[in-house]
């Protein structure tokens, strides 16, 4: 019984937590086969569903553990999103070089332009095929393919969208090039660069003589952040600025934190919910990432909207939960919010009480709506509408507002 109950607590783990697997692929490219590994997120077999970014990791040996460690603290928080990882092998022999080979010109050419097509016209290709994937991408390396990586901005439809150099030994004129290229290129590009102050001179030149071309930029349609890390060696700044550059390519994919809640949300005027639309409605924009706006964020905003008494914009988060959340009692729940801070107690109480046909989410269960309902009961209607009405709109009885006719429209621009 015990060897029975050990095997099926061992297969359960495996399904859980053993999702990175070992694989080979024939490249025509190359001329040969290629080893690399792929880590797919927990529970990727569960979420049948979900796609996810990818992120490809050059030097996959020693540089595979560190950005997964990373990765997984922050899927723990909901800081950073799930990946699917790719772990290129080179370090055995002179691999690593011949994969960044490049020409007196600062080119790739011959290995290093073969194993340039085969990262975006095989392997990609091969893994995208294959496995479930969004369309965004994350290229890293370390110093000679560091550099490398680069190259992959030179062309007009880069196959990356962020990229993440550490301590990069750069070919030639490649400091002026990739700044040259961040000025054109017309798609949404992250781009990361690393250096340490204990690193070798030839390097953090060129890196400091990059930041200065790209800090020269005018127009930017893309995002850069460039650490220098004190103290740190050649090595050991890769162990601080993983973390960094995950972070940065992911900026805006982070919960509602309370600094931001204080800083920026609070002191708006207005538009409460439309800063939540626009927060996810940019993360599938810029990163191509469809998540479902969380519910912590939607506590965020319905905080704010209260803290400054601007009660109607609850009807517009009621519609957004609606949107994300249909058949839940969020959106039953925030417009009978809007109806009690209203003053408006009878159609609050036959609000919550709608909820009894709802799906419960979270705290928000039919008891906790239908207590809500009961706790109004004796309470009269008090309404402050007024307080909050414009004399040019008009609202039916639901509270929402009524579009004026063609007719009445035309009439109200010629008074004016």
């Amino acid at each position: 019984m015990r060897s029975a109950l050990l095997l099926l607590l061992t297969f359960v783990t495996n399904m859980v937590f053993s999702q990175t697997f070992e694989e080979t692929i024939d490249s025509k490219k190359l001329g040969g086969s290629r080893n690399f590994s792929v880590t797919l997120p927990p529970y990727y077999e569960q979420n049948v569903d979900k796609k996810y970014p990818t992120l490809l990791i050059l030097d996959g040996e020693y540089l595979s553990a560190p950005f997964n460690g990373i990765l997984k603290y922050g899927n723990y928080w909901d800081d950073l999103p799930e990946m699917i990882v790719i772990s290129v092998y080179q370090n055995y022999g002179e691999q690593r070089f011949k994969d960044s080979e490049f020409d007196e010109a600062g080119l790739p050419s011959g290995s290093g332009a073969a194993f340039f097509e085969f990262l975006g016209m095989e392997l990609l290709p091969y893994v995208e095929g294959k496995y479930r994937t969004q369309p965004f991408r994350v290229i890293a390396g370390h110093d000679t393919t560091a550099g490398f990586l680069n190259f992959y901005l030179y062309k007009d439809n880069p196959v990356f969208n962020g990229y993440i150099s550490l301590a990069p030994e750069m070919a030639p004129e490649m400091e002026k090039r990739v700044a040259e290229r961040l000025a054109t290129i017309q798609k949404p590009v992250m781009y990361y660069q690393a250096s340490g102050q204990g690193d070798l001179p030839e390097l953090r030149d060129k890196t400091a003589a990059l930041d200065q071309n790209i800090k020269a930029i005018g127009n930017k349609n893309f995002r850069y952040q460039y650490d220098d890390f004190p103290g740190a060696s050649h090595y050991s700044l890769v162990a601080q600025a993983i973390p960094h550059a995950l972070y940065f390519i992911f900026d805006g994919y982070q919960p509602i934190s309370m600094v931001e809640f204080q800083d920026k949300i609070v002191k708006l005027d207005s538009g409460y919910t439309q800063y939540l639309i626009d927060k996810y409605e940019n993360l599938e924009k810029n990163m191509g990432l469809k998540v479902t706006p969380r519910l912590t964020d939607f506590k965020a905003i319905e905080a704010a909207i209260v803290k400054n008494k601007a009660y109607p914009e609850l009807q517009d988060l009621s519609k957004y939960a609606e949107k994300q959340y249909p058949k839940t009692t969020l959106s039953v729940y925030h417009q009978a919010l809007y109806y009690e801070k209203m003053g408006e107690y009878k159609k609050a109480i036959k609000t919550y009480n709608s909820a009894f046909t709802r799906e419960a989410i979270r705290e928000l269960s039919k008891d906790y709506m239908l207590n809500r309902a009961e706790r109004l009961k004796n309470k009269k209607d008090e309404s402050i509408t007024e307080e909050y009405s414009d004399p040019e709109v008009q609202y039916d009885e639901n509270g929402n507002v009524i579009e004026p006719t063609s007719e009445e429209g035309e009439k109200k621009e010629d008074e004016e």
